[in-house]
């Protein structure tokens, strides 16, 4: 049955809760047009001097030049930087930082999707604390205050606006680097469902995987906790009804709105549990195959948790996501839960044209072993459910190969 507490177990006992701390970092704000309020936000901070990160897309959409427009009617300084690449690599952030101590900032803002986000929170390691972002490889190793960040996704996806981390990858390995510090953490998150109409639609698709993923991993991993539950089961909930609307009706506001508002509740569960395998096997994917992240997730999900779903209790709350979702009713069998699961996921994954196989993506199949190695040392990997090791990935991607 489906209707276990979050922490039970198979035989209905109470798992024991591990010690966690939770402290909101990050102010979140929500609503159509709300982007308008985004030159009093900079005042309060308080900022006079903005460096506005942003891509070569998102100026072409018009929403940099609308954001540097308000900002300035506010009477704030701005520096634009729109260099911002997908995956951006340390060599991009020395760019950001050059600018910014060019121009004297005093505050930040990251306009975009993921990518820009990144960007902006390396910029801010390196403007404030000196050094390369090698250096902040990890957690907390940021040592001086670090200037205010506001956040503006434009896309329904990472998340990265609720979350403390910058993913950066070192520009001569393209080994990615997860910088974490809780000053790194934006002051503001600003969510407007209306910039996120303007995404190509290949955009929404991988991004709002991602964010399925997302919420489906910080379900079950290891550093799990209450807190982290609930955005993992809202976040689920919202992108899981949603993500096929926007696809079929990209004008749905609504609908864009609130797969926004699952991006970000499934990246404030990242900030509290963690991912697991899925991330692991997909990161070597973009890294030797240029694989975007969004479709590496998508093709490495359904494996995964079909693999997770061996734990008792990664089974079970499979099972309560899928009855969270509308997808079974509360008094299915566990069997049944997990499969409708697997194939609302498949479906999804259709619908967004996310290749049916590793095959199909134009992955080599002598180059499974090598993956599998490269993501059994993935940080993300300890926290899975069950264990993860080398011969784990390598059937992983053995599955995913043959679809």
């Amino acid at each position: 049955m489906t209707t276990l507490p979050a922490e039970g177990t198979n035989d209905g006992t109470q798992r024991e809760i591990a010690p966690f701390s939770s402290e909101p970092r990050t102010r979140l704000i929500f609503g159509v047009n709300t982007v308008e309020q985004i030159g009093q936000l900079a005042l309060g901070l308080p900022a006079s001097r903005v460096l506005l990160v942003t891509d070569p897309g998102i100026v072409r959409a018009g929403h940099a030049e609308r954001v540097q427009r308000l900002l300035e009617a506010a009477g704030i300084v701005v520096t634009l930087f729109a260099e911002t690449e997908e995956n951006p690599s340390t060599a991009c952030v020395d760019r950001a930082v050059a600018v910014a101590k060019a121009a004297r900032v005093d505050a930040i803002i990251g306009l975009g999707g993921g990518s820009a986000m990144d960007t902006a929170k390396g910029c801010n390691f390196i403007l404030t604390n000196g050094g390369r972002m090698q250096d902040y490889w990890g957690i907390g190793k940021a040592t001086k205050a670090m200037l205010p960040l506001i956040a503006i996704p434009t896309t329904s996806g990472t998340g990265s606006e609720c979350q403390s981390y910058a993913i950066i990858s070192d520009a001569i390995t393209h080994q990615k680097m997860a910088c974490g510090d809780p000053k790194a953490a934006a002051r503001i998150a600003l969510l407007d469902p209306v910039l996120t109409v303007s995404q190509p639609r290949r955009v929404t698709a991988c991004t709002g995987i991602d964010a399925l993923c997302h919420a489906l991993e910080t379900a079950v991993t290891l550093k799990r906790n209450p807190i982290s539950w609930m955005y993992s089961r809202e976040g689920f909930q919202l992108c899981a009804q949603n993500l096929e609307t926007v696809l079929t009706s990209p004008d749905n506001v609504p609908a864009r709105g609130r797969m926004l508002l699952g991006a970000a509740f499934a990246g404030t569960a990242i900030e509290h549990s963690m991912l697991g395998a899925v991330h692991s096997a997909a990161n070597p994917l973009s890294a030797h195959f240029g694989i975007v992240h969004g479709q590496a997730v998508g093709m490495m999900l359904a494996v995964v948790i079909r693999y997770n779903a061996g734990s008792a209790e990664a089974r079970n709350l499979y099972a309560q996501l899928a009855v969270t979702a509308g997808l079974v009713s509360s008094d299915a069998q566990e069997d049944v839960a997990i499969e409708q699961l697997i194939h609302h996921v498949s479906r999804l994954l259709r619908c967004a044209e996310i290749p049916n196989s590793l095959r199909d993506a134009g992955v080599d199949r002598a180059s499974l072993p090598m993956m599998a190695r490269e993501a059994a040392k993935q940080w993300t990997a300890q926290f899975n459910p069950r264990p993860a090791l080398e011969a784990d990935f390598l059937r992983f991607y053995s599955e995913a190969f043959e679809g």
